[in-house]
């Protein structure tokens, strides 16, 4: 089962492959992170389960479509695939896990707080979490898929009502990166002179998610008609993780307990 949309991006599909190599970036940092008992919370179909797994004594992995998790079991065997909606993260002890990842998840979440919670619940004492996120101020338009977005702060100050170490950084992009996200803004900006009612931000989430995803696919398919090479050479070597997130595209939180 294929749950590919502009929201939820693929490797396979060419113009996805800035947003890919974007969200594959984390993985790549986690390398340096994770070990021993590790928890992914909203795995999706599986993006960086084949990086990490060889790193992880154990590999426990959640996120809510079943056949999507049965699918990873079946492809990743040694690991453990569970279908649940979350927060809560239910049938998982207190103190059981030495690393958790959530990767672009926390902004769908209705309960934010208690996401945070439960996530502080499986980890151990000593613990690390690692989370990504948009970060609001670098957002093109409206997400509606979102509940909602965090500016840095926002995001350090309700991880700390949970956690005893919070470390905020950010993930950005090199000049390359940059060029294609400026191009995208424009041609987001295009598009948005239409919304003269600015009904973006006055309609229910439910009404936008068709027009969004149409038009964000053709959005992403001119960028590439445009400009194919800079759209198929990025690589998650052109993201870069940086202490200051205030300009970031993406929130790199890293807490423990």
């Amino acid at each position: 089962m294929k749950i590919y949309t502009t929201e939820i991006t693929s490797e396979q599909i060419a113009s996805d492959n800035p947003i890919h190599q974007r969200l594959f970036k984390a993985y790549v940092v986690a390398k340096d992170y994770i070990r021993g008992q590790v928890l992914e919370v909203g795995c999706g179909e599986g993006r960086g389960i084949e990086t990490l797994l060889p790193l992880a004594d154990s590999f426990t992995a959640v996120d809510k479509i079943k056949p999507v998790i049965d699918g990873l079991q079946q492809r990743f065997p040694t690991g453990k695939f569970m279908a649940m909606n979350i927060p809560p993260i239910s049938g998982l002890a207190d103190n059981t896990y030495d690393s958790i990842i959530s990767f672009q998840v926390i902004e769908h979440i209705q309960d934010d707080a208690l996401f945070l919670k439960e996530i502080h619940r499986v980890l151990k004492p000593g613990g690390i979490a690692l989370l990504t996120t948009p970060n609001r101020s670098m957002s093109l338009s409206r997400n509606p898929w979102h509940i909602r977005e965090y500016l840095p702060q926002e995001l350090a100050n309700l991880a700390k009502k949970f956690f005893s170490q919070v470390d905020m950084k950010g993930i950005t992009g090199n000049e390359k990166v940059m060029e294609y996200h400026e191009e995208n803004r424009r041609s987001v900006n295009r598009i948005m002179r239409f919304d003269i009612f600015n009904l973006q931000y006055r309609l229910p989430a439910f009404m936008l998610r068709l027009p969004y995803e149409i038009l964000n696919r053709r959005n992403r398919n001119k960028l590439q008609s445009a400009d194919n090479s800079l759209v198929a050479n990025i690589h998650y070597d052109d993201y870069i993780v940086v202490d200051d997130a205030a300009n970031a595209l993406d929130l790199f939180l890293i807490v423990r307990k």
